[in-house]
């Protein structure tokens, strides 16, 4: 009887085909991370462009950085970045509607029921403030104001302050190349023109190379973007549309140059057939139009985009074309799909690259040997596709609560049957403002409430239990979190004091980026 060791059945040769934000944080975060013996290589060509699939992140990103042990303040001067406290979402209920879907939480929970349970009893009955008066990461944005939690007062709403960040996806990634190629990684340039699979098995063989190299490897990561040139056009692994809920298709991107105050969150403005987001950065603002080719042309699209700029425009502007949805499995035979070539996702929540890194982290948790196990992989498409359907339904929460009555795309997507979770949440809120996180889900109470409420949906009622307060006790409690937090909004510093104190880029530095725009939504 043959007994073939675990040695003899490790997987050796790693090949992730592409580069860009999702090749490079993947080659980064496997090269620190798998034992020796095994070779990652990454294959991309300078002659095809990258889409960046996200310059404003959510927190999780810190600790990916901290996986590989970055340096904050060197990784934010190398890509340009700036803090982020959440997102401003304006126009989005109706025309005129402004509220920010702010990190971290929201008040002090109570032993008996949540802190916006006792907000929302005392809001119904015009005795409290918006909701964003009770979040320092609601409060401090309007100001401009930003700071990192101090880890010596655990009681202070300073403590609660969450923060990810905006960044040039571009020198992100070239960042993260540099940390690659010194833990090992080895990067090939050129264009692949033929992909060979295994007859036996119909496995991915080798990649044989534009100048007749032949790349041969036992795990394949397909990081090539929208084209999947291994998960899609290889292995036909198929794709589920979801442009009937998220109908959006299409985007426009330009940079420009930096106005007005350096404010620590993303923006976006719907407009007639979309929305429009806004990205600041230390060295120019990322800005983008995502419409819907159905109720609206390239050239009207691109006409609102130019005229909403806060400068001036630093390059030519780019279209981009796009489907909401996934491939029907992230990881086919011997290939593991990571970022766009995996599926797309809008990036009105910021999730693309948060998607990237759990892509990574669970290939990292269902590391294959040769053998390929099918319960393995089965496990890890299990757990991708409930990721990828919960955000699809945060994302589907925006569109379909809206008022607005002049736009007929506005109007298909208050009117269009959602998945029954995103109804039966709406139903929920709607009769006693309840709220429960399915699962491991990335979006906690506080999100799907802020953007609820942000937008207009109200509860009819409040949980019962509050009851046990009186509206006395109640309104001291809100009237006492109102007034600490903003005490300490007050003591911080601006954003960009904040920056220029701890990690601003060199301006010499600023100035060679300004002569390279880049793009990323």
């Amino acid at each position: 009887m043959n007994i073939v060791s675990e040695t003899d059945k490790a997987v050796r040769e790693i090949v992730i085909v592409g580069g860009g934000t999702a090749g490079w944080m993947t080659a980064a975060a496997l090269s620190r991370m798998l034992p020796q013996g095994k070779r990652v290589r990454l294959v991309e060509s300078d002659q095809i462009s990258t889409i960046g699939v996200g310059e404003a992140t959510i927190p999780s990103i810190r600790a990916f950085n901290q996986l590989l042990n970055l340096d904050e303040d060197e990784f934010i001067r190398a890509t340009q970045a700036t803090f982020k406290l959440g997102i401003e979402f304006v126009n989005w209920g109706k025309q005129g509607d402004s509220y920010i879907h702010g990190f971290g939480q929201i008040g002090r929970d109570q032993v008996v029921a949540k802190f916006y349970q006792y907000w929302l009893k005392m809001y119904q009955a015009g005795k409290a403030p918006d909701l964003e008066a009770f979040s320092i990461n609601t409060v401090a944005p309007r100001q401009a104001k930003f700071m990192r939690p101090p880890k010596d007062m655990p009681n202070s709403p300073l403590s609660d302050i969450s923060y990810a960040f905006h960044f040039d996806a571009g020198l992100y990634a070239r960042y993260l190349r540099g940390i690659a190629e010194r833990q090992g990684v080895l990067r090939t340039e050129g264009r692949i023109v033929e992909v060979k699979t295994n007859p036996a098995n119909g496995h991915i063989a080798s990649l044989q190379m534009e100048n007749g190299e032949h790349i041969d490897g036992d795990l394949f990561i397909d990081c090539s973007g929208l084209s999947a040139l291994l998960i899609e056009k290889t292995l036909h692994t198929g794709f589920e549309d979801w442009s009937h809920w998220l109908p959006a298709d299409s985007a426009i991107a330009v940079p420009c140059a930096s106005s007005g105050p350096l404010l620590p969150y993303t923006r976006s403005t719907a407009h007639q057939a979309g929305w429009q987001w806004r990205i600041p950065l230390q060295h120019r603002t990322g800005n983008g139009h995502v419409f819907c080719s159905k109720f609206m042309s390239a050239d009207e699209a691109q006409h609102i985009l130019l005229n909403n700029l806060d400068g001036e425009a630093l390059a030519e502007p780019r279209l981009i074309r796009f489907a909401t949805g996934k491939r029907k499995r992230a990881w086919n035979k011997n290939c593991v799909a990571i970022g766009l070539a995996g599926g797309f996702m809008e990036p009105l929540e910021s999730t693309s690259i948060h998607m990237i890194q759990t892509a990574i982290m669970r290939l990292l948790s269902l590391f294959p040997d040769r053998a390929f196990s099918q319960v393995d992989i089965d496990t890890y498409n299990a757990q991708n596709d409930e990721e990828y359907l919960r955000i699809r339904d945060f994302l589907i929460m925006h569109y379909k609560v809206n008022d607005h009555q002049d736009s007929d795309f506005w109007r298909y997507c208050r009117e269009m049957e959602v998945p029954k979770e995103v109804q039966h949440r709406i139903d929920l809120y709607r009769s006693h403002g309840r709220i429960f996180r399915l699962g491991e889900e990335l979006f906690a109470d506080a999100s799907w409430l802020q953007v609820m409420h942000g937008q207009g949906l109200r509860a009819q009622s409040y949980h019962p239990l509050v009851d046990q307060r009186s509206e006395e006790d109640i309104r001291y409690f809100l009237d006492q979190v109102q007034k600490t937090i903003q005490k300490c909004v007050d003591v911080m510093p601006t954003h960009a004091e904040f920056i220029a104190a701890t990690c601003a880029a060199e301006k010499g530095q600023v100035e060679s980026m300004m002569n390279k725009p880049r793009y990323g939504t």
